[in-house]
């Protein structure tokens, strides 16, 4: 065998190969230009959503205030009213308060029950404890600000003092030395 053949199909391999390579570097570049249209769609699709929650966003809340701006109006006639030297501000400004009550309940906001019920810190804030026979030891004995859900989510927690009762504290001692 002469060396001539074994250069003819070097040649020839070296050939195929060139052309493979030739044949994968135009299937990357393809690849890559698809890659970065689809980039390109994926920013552009974020956008839009972002875009869409911000416009549901606004129109909500413009929503809720057009639903505010009669009990501010009502407010204003209230306030006005005082000046007049009017007698009965204090039946308007319940009147208003009530309407603001019915639109926060018509948005998901309730008040939180805290006079009587267990202390619970996920829905109430304690300010002080007080020594009382009147309520159960841990027990809310007075509501110093409303607390409110959103929605089953705690909005603001109520602001409270909790009962300590001494007799219960007596009776729990007692229970141990017996």
């Amino acid at each position: 065998m002469s060396p001539k053949p074994k250069l003819k199909d070097l040649q020839k391999k070296l050939a195929k190969l060139e052309a493979s390579l030739e044949d994968e570097a135009k299937k990357s570049e393809k690849y890559l230009s698809q890659l970065k249209y689809a980039k390109a769609d994926m920013e552009n699709l974020q956008k839009q959503i972002q875009k869409r929650i911000e416009d549901t966003i606004s129109r909500a809340n413009g929503r809720l205030l057009m639903q505010l701006l009669p009990i501010l109006d009502e407010l204003e006639m209230a306030i006005e009213a005082s000046e007049n030297g009017e007698a009965n501000i204090v039946e308007g400004v319940d009147m208003v308060k009530g309407k603001l009550q019915k639109v926060m309940t018509s948005e998901g906001v309730t008040p939180i029950d805290a006079l009587g019920e267990p202390f619970d810190p996920r829905h109430h804030e304690a300010v002080l404890e007080v020594d009382t026979e009147d309520y159960p030891d841990g027990t809310v004995s007075e509501e110093l600000r409303k607390g409110y859900m959103y929605n089953s989510r705690v909005l603001r927690a109520s602001m409270v003092k909790v009962a300590r009762n001494r007799s219960s504290d007596n009776d729990k001692e007692e229970d141990k030395d017996e």
